[in-house]
């Protein structure tokens, strides 16, 4: 059985990702500090967990998946870095190995972790290196790539940075990662969405649209995209520009939001996962769910992860021997 630790764990993606790959495994712990995400989780997977935060703790995974917070890296937010000393949100990426650390002989087999794009530019590279030295440096060979979820079915141009770290000398190889063609984006639509909360009114929106306003100038220089096939990034929200993109009503000349329902769909979550959080977090009538978008956007997609899973399933990366440890060199000891 393999035992999973999650750390900025969201509303469970990985886990998600596992039983819909019908691997055996047991959530040993779940670790997020956002009590909405937290409520979402246990509505999801009938745990009891509270809001904790990632500094300090200790515990001993086989897995351990870290989509540590992006907001500090992201080309979208204030770009104010994560290097262990800034003490930003995206700095906490650091507790991570602290974590391991602490773990003294054992370690996880692996060490996945997440994160936007923008962790690679120029001016923030730096960090992505030294966490990939600190990473050799406790005995880990690391791998990494840009994933879109396009190329795992989901259609959604969203393109993050996957680091699979694994104990030893052995490397992931992305190439061995099962792409599947990307699905139409009606395949995920809601028929006949007409609840006026969806409908774009409010003009600084609609002039924002590129078919509506297709010669933009000043403040409406950055435009909103209609959706063809697929949408852009999920984000926090939909209700801003830019966003994943906006619906064109066949039958008439409106323009509407993608739906919460929606959102989780695109990051691989099912009908049954969206009820069990909308009936912890009831919309609101006449009003859209912000809770829910959030929740969708700061999470994983959950096809591209199943597609890592099964990779390391196949490599027999998810097999560890009982009684065992690795030491930083990667050779195999046994506890006596």
């Amino acid at each position: 059985m393999v035992q999973i630790l999650e750390l900025f764990g969201g509303i469970g993606a990985p886990r998600k990702a596992l039983i819909n790959c019908n691997i055996n495994h047991k959530a040993i712990d779940y670790v997020e500090i956002n009590e909405q995400a937290v409520r979402a989780y246990n509505a999801l997977y009938d745990n009891r967990y509270k809001p904790q935060t990632v500094v300090g703790y200790n515990l001993k995974p086989d897995i351990l998946v870290h989509g540590s917070p992006c907001q500090d890296y992201s080309r979208a937010g204030k770009r104010l870095g994560g290097n262990d000393e800034d003490k930003t949100r995206s700095s906490l990426m650091w507790e991570t190995l602290s974590i391991i650390e602490n773990m003294g002989n054992w370690k996880p087999t692996y060490v996945i972790w997440e994160n936007v794009t923008g962790v690679l530019d120029k001016d923030m590279i730096h960090s992505f290196n030294k966490y990939l030295t600190r990473m050799t440096e406790l005995g880990y060979t690391n791998s990494f790539d840009v994933l879109s979820a396009i190329d795992f079915g989901i259609p959604q141009k969203r393109e993050r940075v996957f680091t699979i770290s694994i104990l030893g000398d052995r490397a992931f190889d992305f190439s061995k990662l099962e792409r599947k063609p990307m699905r139409h984006i009606r395949e995920f639509m809601e028929p006949n969405v007409t609840d006026p909360k969806y409908m774009i009114t409010v003009p600084s929106m609609l002039n924002r649209i590129k078919e509506f306003n297709p010669q933009p100038t000043g403040t409406y220089k950055r435009q909103l995209d209609v959706i063809e096939s697929c949408c852009w990034t999920i984000t926090e929200r939909q209700d801003r520009c830019p966003n994943a993109g906006i619906i064109r009503h066949e039958d008439k000349p409106l323009y509407r939001y993608l739906t919460e329902r929606e959102c989780w769909r695109l990051m691989g979550f099912s009908d049954e996962d969206f009820n069990a959080a909308l009936k912890e977090f009831p919309t609101k009538e006449g009003k859209r769910n912000a809770t829910l978008y959030r929740l969708a956007g700061n999470s994983i997609v959950v096809d591209v992860l199943e597609a890592i899973f099964k990779a390391l399933q196949k490599a027999e990366f998810l097999e560890r021997p009982e009684n065992t440890v690795f030491k930083n060199t990667g050779q195999l000891q046994l506890i006596c």
